[in-house]
């Protein structure tokens, strides 16, 4: 599968973007830090962490098994992973995402890295947004399940 595959939607009504995507199977959690914290160690493990520093807060993403009990954190998450590398040129990859699982109700939380992007949706909505994502015309891997 490769990412490359993309194409934009251009104003000729080209053919629309088609992604290839990746559930991966770690459950994750979005974490709240007081602002200016450094990366915890507990964090630093897993198939996925990201940390973004604002001067309001530090949010992690990481693995919901990894985070300490009175830790303020939103647990429940799932990543579908953007196959890449993207170009940087690519115009329109999270929006082809978005507006399907907009339109079908699903809340997203997104992250992305210099070779692609992450989309988290919830656990109890992941069939529903995987469902409207592959109804839009884009391929979703699922190696998760058992």
């Amino acid at each position: 599968m490769t990412g490359r595959e993309a194409t934009a939607r251009g104003a000729d009504g080209a053919e629309p973007m088609r992604l290839d995507l990746r559930v991966l199977g770690e459950h994750l959690a979005v974490c709240r830090l007081p602002a200016g914290s450094p990366t915890p160690d507990w964090a630093r493990s897993g198939a996925l962490t990201a940390v973004t520093w604002t001067a309001d807060a530090t949010s992690v993403v990481c693995a919901a098994s990894v985070v300490p009990e009175g830790t303020t954190a939103e647990t429940g998450w799932r990543a579908l992973q953007v196959a890449g590398p993207l170009d940087f040129a690519l115009i329109g990859v999270l929006a082809a995402l978005a507006t399907p699982l907009a339109e079908a109700g699903v809340s997203i939380f997104a992250i992305s890295t210099y070779d692609t992007d992450y989309v988290l949706v919830r656990e109890e909505a992941l069939e529903d947004a995987t469902g409207a994502l592959v109804a839009a015309g884009h391929r979703v891997e699922r190696t998760d399940r058992r």
